[in-house]
């Protein structure tokens, strides 16, 4: 599995979707500001994200 770079854009947790801000050694921080209903659905801004739980969109 390839890991995310920081400035990729994910997918994780059924269509949510963040740019990788910092890469750990079993997890990305992502800033899910970059989605457009970001504030509709209530979120944090940033979220902890597991290497094994997202996939590469860019």
């Amino acid at each position: 599995m390839k890991k995310a770079e920081v400035g990729n854009i994910i997918e994780f947790r059924e269509g949510l979707r963040g740019i990788v801000e910092k890469v750990n050694e079993n997890s990305v921080i992502v800033d899910v500001t970059y989605m457009e209903n970001y504030r509709e659905l209530e979120l944090e801004q940033k979220t902890v994200v597991n290497h094994k739980n997202y996939k590469i969109i860019e």
